[in-house]
């Protein structure tokens, strides 16, 4: 870690790092121009499989192998869109690079478009990100002037332009057929699949959802090559930079750029200061607030990559770490979480609209101090009918048409099975004792 230098987070804080003109002085679309000019369809997807690149929004899945899904004999358009509508709670980063160098994204977009060959792309933003929206707007509008976006782009044969839709702060359209749905114009329902979206996705043609983080990360793979990408981190099956997002008690929360498979610890105790006040750690939430809870002695040695946060129980995700001190009170923040999911369920699976209300009024007798020993054996049920076991070895056993489900059932069950003593604190029979 001490000889690694930022990569996607190299201009953060930059006076004008936002606009074109600063980011032409630095490399700025040097890889977009070459994989547009000197590159097929076929060399852009082959060098980025080849640099294991995985998918930054939350499942990790590499991202050249997602691309070669594209039928290339399909005569309907290709689509990609890019998710920035990030609404996993303790996740902030791809709104710090649409804030800082949003240039750095849309050329990463430029090169996706290039190797599934798609000439209308879209950026699906949530409709709180205002000020990142119109960042976005004027950097397109940038790009259009300059003949990077629209007819004959570089200079080109290769037509291509950006359009950007704001969502209206569903998490649920962090799905990618959720998204899809709603760019679409209909309710955010994410769908049944098979067919996958690279089959059938945005106006039943062939398309590709990729995360701002991911692509922010293609002009630097096609400047420097795979094998460059390949060398950074600690995990030869999950390479590259990565940002994670710090927040909760530690004395210096935001977001921090580290090579992939940094250990928990490091981030915690050296980059973002340690323990707020000094106090003890009791837990972290590693990847979000969908990803099991995991305890203070379940972290030391924990490498921050896909396969190291899978193996402990719980899941990277889109690495929004929430560290939780010892005064951290686990039934409310079980609580917490349960109300969230409760509230933003879609509602189309029965499983998932009725568990999740039903948690939530389960652990809200617990808050108030009338919890019943049932209830806990209670909560597991319900997030087994919703979400099911949680065994990462063996795959998922989710219940529902999206992950929603087990983005709710998994930690919560994670909190009553490692903090049962806390929740029987609230037993109403030992209050009355």
């Amino acid at each position: 870690m001490n000889d690694f230098q930022p990569i996607l987070t190299k201009h953060v804080g930059q006076p004008g790092s936002a606009t074109l003109d600063y980011y032409l002085i630095h490399e700025g679309y040097q890889a977009a121009r070459q994989a547009i000019h000197e590159m097929t369809s076929d060399a852009v997807i082959q060098v980025v499989k080849d640099s294991g690149l995985q998918g930054r929004g939350g499942a990790g899945f590499p991202t050249g192998v997602k691309w070669s899904f594209i039928p290339r004999n399909s005569r309907k358009p290709k689509y990609l869109i890019n998710n920035a509508d990030e609404s996993e709670p303790g996740t902030f980063k791809d709104r710090l690079l649409i804030n800082h160098n949003p240039h750095q994204v849309i050329e990463g977009m430029i090169i996706a478009s290039k190797a599934i060959d798609c000439h209308l792309a879209f950026i699906y933003i949530r409709g709180e990100f205002v000020k990142e929206a119109r960042l976005l707007e004027t950097a397109l509008e940038e790009c259009r002037a300059n003949h990077m976006l629209g007819k004959g782009i570089f200079g080109s044969n290769f037509d291509l332009d950006i359009l950007v839709h704001r969502g209206a702060g569903a998490y649920i359209c962090g799905e990618e057929t959720g998204l899809i749905e709603s760019l679409e114009g209909k309710r955010g329902w994410p769908r049944i699949k098979p067919p996958f979206p690279a089959i059938e996705g945005y106006l039943k043609s062939p398309t590709v959802v990729n995360n701002v983080e991911t692509l922010a990360n293609l002009p630097h793979i096609i400047l420097n090559g795979a094998d460059w990408f390949r060398a950074i981190g600690a995990s030869h099956d999950s390479p590259g930079p990565k940002l994670y997002c710090l927040s909760g008690h530690v004395k210096k929360p935001g977001v921090y750029e580290a090579p992939s498979g940094i250990e928990l610890t490091e981030l915690i105790y050296e980059l973002a200061g340690g323990i707020k006040d000094d106090r003890r750690l009791k837990a972290v939430i590693p990847g979000g607030s969908s990803s099991p809870v995991l305890t203070a002695s379940e972290i030391d040695g924990l490498k921050m990559d896909y396969p190291s946060v899978k193996a402990a129980g719980s899941m990277l995700g889109s690495a929004g770490i929430m560290v939780l001190d010892e005064t951290t009170d686990m039934v409310q923040v079980c609580y917490n979480l349960a109300r969230f999911y409760a509230h933003e369920s879609c509602g189309q699976c029965t499983p998932c609209r009725e568990g999740t209300t039903w948690l939530t009024k389960i652990l809200r007798r617990f808050t108030q101090g009338q919890g019943r020993r049932e209830d806990l054996d209670l909560i597991l049920e319900v997030t087994d009918n919703i979400g099911g076991l949680i065994d990462f070895s063996l795959g998922s056993y989710g219940k529902t048409i999206c992950p929603f489900g087990e983005a709710v059932a998994w930690p919560v069950r994670a909190f009553v099975q490692k903090f049962r003593n806390e929740f029987m604190d609230y037993l109403v029979e030992d209050a009355v004792a």
